[in-house]
């Protein structure tokens, strides 16, 4: 009976102790496993966080790609836009050269017109003063012709055209030479042989000196000058017009080409009072407008800010 006891006691203490190691290699299984998940959890994180700083990296490549292409883009338009504006800047300053050519064509056909009304009207006051001045007794045919072509003529009265004669033509001055002469000017200066141009407004000036056009031909010798960086001739040339033709519309232009060339010289002082000067004359004119945009650049720009080149009128 002992010995069963004693058994049975045997066997519960190794039950025991069996249950107690699987319950410790169950325990260490168990911890074992939560370590190995701790580990492949670590490694997960890192590889989203390597992830996500790859993708940031990328991101961030993308955005440079971006502003470098906006940049580009911005160049590109702010080059396309200024090539178009001096375009421009070069088909304004055509039409305006073909309409001074037009407004003086237009002044020489009124001035022809003129002309041939005041002819017409002298003959027909030729006319009527024959008729009036004829004897009341009607005389031959053969007769009255005889005395007729014998008379002398009355003191002041100009002598009828004899019968049959074509009409008297009126005097034709060729406006034309004078139109192709200013724009063949024009033409060396659209090219820029301004040199050229120089040469041949001159040439014009001497030529047709009470040309409607004369007083732009002097201001595209100035201008002429001031491209060929010639400061002073430019503003000799300028001083001329404004001498020999003050009451143009291009004195405002000529005064603002004196301005721009001041400026380039240094004279920025000198410039800036001329600009004042043609603003207070001329304050509707557009060389006014650009005066006054450039009096406010050298504000900004202080005293040693340079000027623009004089704008085509």
């Amino acid at each position: 009976m002992e010995k069963t006891v004693l058994s049975e006691h045997i066997n519960r203490v190794a039950l025991a102790k069996c249950g107690a190691v699987l319950l410790f290699a169950a325990l260490g299984a168990t911890a074992h496993a939560g370590m190995f998940d701790d580990d492949e959890a670590r490694k997960q994180i890192a590889a989203e966080r390597k992830r996500i700083d790859d993708v940031k990296a990328q991101q961030q490549a993308v955005d440079a790609r971006l502003n470098k292409m906006e940049e580009a883009f911005k160049s590109q338009a702010l080059l396309d836009l200024f090539s178009q504006i001096e375009a421009l800047k070069l088909e304004m300053n055509k039409l305006r050269g073909q309409i001074e050519v037009l407004n003086n064509n237009v002044e020489n056909t009124s001035k022809r017109q003129r002309d041939m009304y005041l002819d017409l009207d002298t003959r027909m006051r030729r006319f009527e003063q024959q008729g009036s001045g004829a004897p009341a007794a009607e005389a031959p045919a053969g007769a009255a012709a005889a005395a007729a072509a014998t008379a002398p003529p009355a003191a002041g009265a100009a002598a009828a055209p004899p019968a049959g004669s074509p009409p008297v033509a009126v005097a034709n001055v060729d406006a034309g030479a004078e139109t192709r002469a200013y724009e063949a000017a024009q033409g060396q200066r659209r090219v820029g042989n301004y040199q050229g141009a120089i040469v041949a407004f001159q040439n014009f000036i001497k030529q047709y000196p009470k040309s409607n056009l004369a007083p732009r031909a002097q201001y595209w010798i100035g201008d002429s000058y001031f491209n060929l960086r010639d400061f002073k001739l430019a503003i000799g040339s300028q001083q001329t017009l404004l001498k020999a033709y003050p009451d143009s519309p291009t004195v405002p232009d000529a005064m603002l080409n004196i301005a721009s060339s001041q400026i380039e010289m240094g004279e920025s002082a000198v410039g800036r009072k001329t600009l004042e000067e043609l603003v207070a004359k001329y304050p509707v004119s557009e060389a006014a407008e650009k005066a006054k945009r450039r009096i406010t650049g050298l504000n900004a720009s202080g005293p040693a800010a340079t000027a623009a080149p004089a704008g085509k009128p």
